[in-house]
């Protein structure tokens, strides 16, 4: 039940992150702006020419969409559009097109009221199913975009609005004037940000320059700037009084609620500073305290360890082990079979099969890669559970016909992945029973074991879900901590990082003294590395030390299922190379077989290939959102079916 326990705290923890940064990912990882820079044009006649560069990452989008709301008070229209990818030097311009289209064909345009009544251009980019980083270049002209006053001219644009869809890591702009003013001091800016976050200033006597890093999508940003009213010769957009005094008055009012809310923002970012390091020194408190109990319970701890030390060893340390035992107790797991590990195990417990006479191997005299498997006996009392199961499913294909060949069984495996899969996960589960009931693995202590290796696990999915629940605040509200606030924070997280480190070893000691193999698990698994080393290395040795070539019968049974056979076959064929030149089937079975064949990476192919597709197989889709405003992406249409 603990266990459990543990489980679900891990996947719940899992979950609860999964969800947080989903919600926060408002904009979708699909469409990012590394930068959005604007270079504005104002021109004498009240008029403004605009040229947006996107520099974009884009995934699986068909378009990209502006939209402009329409405001006669704002301006009166918006034409000259054309939009060009700048992501090389050999520049493609896009072509116009003079109708809506919701999925825009690729490298074509559009700029026209859409059916909202808004001013819309639209692009295709056509990455529906792939994913780039691109660069456009996106221009148009705003007519009487320019108010004139008695004293001044202003410019009060909103370059993006609070429904654009994007995420940026920096919006830049500059604005150019259409002529010099006498000096700085009079051109009057402002910057209106939700995030409070940027910097606009004039650098020259005639450019306006304006910065906002780390833009988070659904803030608006716009410009306010007053400058000398006879830098423009006329506009629609003209009115017969001043309007400095009533601009700054107003400027003022949302200048100090601005600044009232950076205090109250600074004064957020201290409470939660502190909370937040509080909140960690505690969880570092608790896992001291994890610690300390882990350290005391390793004292405790009377650990199964080898009674056995051998380099090489020359016998097979049991001789009714099957090869997914083998296996198993070599790694010392009785954990899920690799892949790469089943595939073996399958060709070593058809050549066990063939030796306890359950079946048996016929090289075709035409085609040596065709071997035939025959089945003798359809059943035999003393096989394992896992021997009969690889048996049942060689009888199960062969049906009446008492054989069946490699090729055929090969294509089975690859059209059948999750018949594979089974065969697997049943070979996994009756082995591990079968090595429990010998006791060669202790099930208490390996469930504690995994109690242990659960806790740290837990405690830092939970940290980690900590710190984004810490900033997510941040990024949805673009609270950037002060120096002194985040001093603290990072205080915190070192803090947990050391305890949770020093969690870890304490950990890890219990862990290791409560090694689930018993003394005799841990013999035989020193046993089969000695097996497995002696069969890498035996034609190094002194060829007294060699066993009789009858003795390899078994032996590489076992070379087969630790993925070793071709090795140990290479040296064979070098020791006893008078006996390979004059080898036939008849005299020496699978002897043979091994050693003129591929048979020992026949069925090793063949389910790594059956895994790969059940790995690799699902897909996914294109589709995204829209909303208007800005940037976006289309979703895909709804299709119509045709009832008749």
């Amino acid at each position: 039940m603990k266990i459990k326990k543990y489980l679900f705290e891990v996947i719940f923890s899992v979950f609860v992150i999964f969800i947080l940064t989903s919600l926060h990912n408002k904009s979708f990882a699909s469409l990012y702006l590394n930068n959005l820079d604007f270079d504005v044009k104002v021109n004498s006649d009240a008029s403004i020419d605009v040229t947006e560069i996107w520099d974009i990452n884009i995934e699986e989008t068909n378009t990209l969409f502006k939209t402009f709301k329409t405001d006669k008070t704002k301006y009166s229209s918006i034409s000259n559009v054309a939009v060009t990818d700048i992501t090389t030097s050999n520049e493609v311009a896009f072509s116009q097109i003079n109708q809506l289209m919701y999925h825009v064909t690729k490298n074509c345009y559009y700029g026209m009221i859409n059916k909202d009544g808004n001013f819309e251009i639209a692009w295709g980019v056509g990455l529906d199913n792939s994913k780039a980083t691109r660069k456009y270049m996106i221009q148009y002209k705003v007519e009487d975009a320019i108010a004139k006053y008695n004293d001044y001219s202003e410019l009060y644009w909103q370059f993006v609005g609070n429904d654009f869809e994007i995420d940026s890591s920096k919006v830049t702009g500059k604005i150019r004037l259409p002529q010099k003013a006498s000096n700085k001091d009079e051109i009057k800016v402002w910057g209106h940000t939700e995030d409070l976050n940027g910097e606009i200033y004039a650098t020259t006597e005639d450019i306006i320059e304006f910065e906002i890093n780390n833009y988070r999508s659904g803030r608006f940003i716009e410009i306010r700037s007053l400058f000398p009213t006879n830098m423009i010769y006329s506009s629609n957009r003209t009115y017969n009084k001043t309007i400095l005094d009533s601009v700054i008055a107003e400027e003022t009012k949302w200048a100090e609620e601005a600044n009232a809310k950076r205090l109250k923002m600074q004064r957020k970012q201290k409470y939660a500073s502190i909370g937040v390091s509080v909140l960690y020194c505690l969880l570092s408190l608790i896992n001291l305290k994890n610690t300390k109990k882990s350290f005391e319970k390793a004292k405790t701890i009377i650990p199964y360890k080898k009674t056995i030390n051998v380099e090489y060893f020359r016998e097979i340390p049991r001789s009714n082990s099957t090869p997914a035992q083998a296996v198993m107790i070599l790694k010392k797991s009785l954990n899920m079979l690799a892949p790469n590990e089943i595939g073996p195990i399958f060709s070593a417990t058809l050549l066990d099969l063939n030796l306890k006479k359950c079946i048996e191997f016929e090289v075709s005299p035409t085609d040596k890669k065709d071997i035939k498997i025959k089945i003798l006996k359809r059943y035999k009392e003393d096989l394992e559970t896992s021997e009969k199961l690889i048996l049942d499913f060689i009888i199960n294909l062969a049906k009446e016909q008492d054989e069946i060949t490699v090729k055929e069984l090969r294509k089975y495996m690859k059209k059948e992945p999750t018949k594979i899969s089974e065969l697997k996960e049943n070979i996994e589960e009756s082995s591990a029973n079968e090595i429990k009931n010998m006791k060669l693995y202790d099930e208490e202590r390996a469930k504690e074991k995994l109690k242990y290796e659960l806790k740290p696990v837990a405690f830092i999915i939970f940290s980690v879900m900590l710190v984004i629940m810490t900033s997510i605040p941040m990024a949805n509200n673009a609270i950037i901590y002060n120096k002194s606030a985040l001093k603290y924070i990072i205080l915190g997280v070192v803090l947990v990082a050391l305890t949770a480190i020093i969690n870890l070893i304490a950990v890890g000691k219990v862990a290791k003294k409560l090694q689930p193999f018993t003394d005799e698990g841990i013999n035989e698994s020193e046993q089969w590395k000695g097996l497995k080393k002696f069969m890498e290395n035996f034609s190094m040795l002194d060829k007294r030390e060699i066993p009789e070539l009858a003795l390899w019968e078994h032996y590489l049974v076992y070379a087969t299922a630790f993925g070793i056979a071709d090795k140990v076959i290479k040296q064979l064929k070098i020791v006893y190379k008078d006996l390979y030149d004059n080898m036939d089937m008849n005299n020496y079975g699978y002897m043979y077989l091994m050693m003129h064949t591929d048979f020992s990476s026949n069925f090793s192919h063949a389910i790594s290939s059956s895994y790969s597709s059940t790995l690799s197989s699902g897909s996914g889709s294109g589709g995204g959102f829209s909303g208007g405003g800005g940037g976006g992406r289309r979703r895909p249409e709804a299709v119509a079916v045709d009832s008749h």
